[in-house]
């Protein structure tokens, strides 16, 4: 059975740590770094920073906060927000990401995905799909879930494999902030049409919402944000959970606790 990541998930406006719901109302909760820090001492796989307004203002605002970050924290961190070319993904990885993640400019013009996969290799390239349910489908947005794409997003997950994206970071606009649970059928959906990891997000309230996600979903890992940030359960707690319930989780240690 494959390892579960627990990946924490920082939404940034700079130089603010910020939380919505539904992409929306986002609150301003302190430092990132000193966030990213806490995590990381609690155990975290990964860290995923995503610029909230980067697309708006066509660059990326907090490589010093990933310079900052990787001073202290030594686990992958993927960036996304305002990658809109290849020189844009140099300038991220020679701040200290591994990894970067694309949406906007994906949806804009995909054959920007084969150019990245192509340079940099599909281990470091993320696919970010923001979906909302429509009636019997999920479309993508974009621009930090305000613009249409008029895409389906299972069509979209597919295409973007073909295209070389090494990952998916799948969140259910609907489902994000709300503490309701992940949304499941889109999951499992999008888990069932590709053969890449996909990273499941928006919408744990409780542990047992991971649970779902990776035994119904068949997500290869879950990105958290609400939960985390205002201490409802810290990672150990997760890890702990899920390793109780028959999951295999990545760097489980006791200690933590």
């Amino acid at each position: 059975m494959r390892n579960v990541r627990v990946i924490a998930k920082l939404e940034v406006k700079p130089p603010n740590l910020v939380k919505g719901i539904q992409l929306e109302g986002l609150r301003k909760l302190g430092n990132p770094n000193d966030f990213a820090v806490k995590y990381y001492k609690q155990g975290i796989d990964e860290i995923i920073y995503e610029d909230q307004i980067a697309s708006l203002l066509g660059r990326n605002g907090i490589l010093d906060i990933i310079e900052k970050t990787t001073d202290n924290v030594f686990v992958p961190i993927t960036v996304g927000g305002g990658i809109q070319s290849v020189e844009n993904v140099s300038d991220a990885l020679r701040a200290g990401a591994d990894k970067i993640s694309i949406n906007s400019a994906a949806i804009q013009n995909p054959s920007i995905l084969k150019d990245i996969a192509k340079r940099f290799g599909s281990q470091c390239l993320i696919l970010s799909i923001q979906a909302k349910k429509q009636t019997n489908s999920w479309e993508p947005y974009y621009d930090c879930g305000r613009e249409h794409s008029g895409l389906d997003a299972i069509e979209w997950a597919k295409l973007g494999e073909q295209l070389g994206v090494g990952e998916i970071l799948l969140t259910s606009i609907d489902q994000d902030g709300t503490k309701k649970g992940f949304d499941i059928e889109l999951i499992r959906k999008v888990t069932d049409s590709v053969s890449i990891p996909v990273i499941a997000s928006g919408g744990m309230g409780s542990c047992d919402d991971i649970f779902q996600a990776i035994s119904k979903g068949k997500a290869d890992a879950v990105a958290i944000a609400h939960v985390l940030h205002y201490d409802l359960f810290t990672t150990a707690q997760i890890k702990k959970y899920c390793m109780n319930k028959g999951i295999n989780i990545d760097n489980y240690n006791e200690d933590l606790l």
